[in-house]
């Protein structure tokens, strides 16, 4: 009887201890529009809220590792320069968790329309497609951005 009243234990802690991924899937997607909001609103500290203490980033054949303090130095030196009429997802983001729902990642395809002053002062308008995955990790109950990999076209 007791090792039966132990099996009991163990399966409603386990059955109890599983994500609501519908929940977290719902994170994920604000955080997504998060990170929309802080490019239209040039927000810097908005959008590196999200990352990791030290986040990896693959872009143009290169890896870098970097604190939020470079990434948001970086991010307001490029928000200061540029305005942004377009960045809208080309597909729908996919989201997916691991088993015990602590990690996740979004692959997300975007549109960018930005215009910038050229040496001349003159507006350029660009238009760029991207594709990326961000890994996150869950930290204090909070998604966190650990490593981004990004693609132009």
């Amino acid at each position: 009887m007791k090792v039966f009243f132990i099996v009991l234990v163990i399966l409603f802690y386990s059955c109890n201890n599983k994500p609501d991924l519908a929940k977290e899937e719902k994170a994920i997607r604000d955080l997504l529009q998060q990170e929309r909001k802080a490019h239209f609103d040039r927000n810097a500290e908005l959008f590196v809220s999200e990352f990791a203490d030290s986040m990896i980033s693959i872009n143009k054949g290169k890896l870098t590792q970097t604190s939020i303090e470079e990434n948001k130095k970086r991010i307001a030196s490029y928000f200061g320069r540029v305005q942004f009429i377009k960045w809208d997802d080309v597909a729908e983001p996919i989201i997916r968790f691991s088993g015990d729902g602590s990690l996740a990642y979004a692959i997300v395809q975007k549109q960018v329309i930005l215009s910038y002053p050229d040496s001349l002062q003159h507006i350029i308008t660009d238009t760029t497609d991207y594709a990326w995955v961000s890994i996150y990790r869950k930290q204090k109950g909070e998604w966190k951005v650990e490593a981004n990999a990004s693609t132009n076209k």
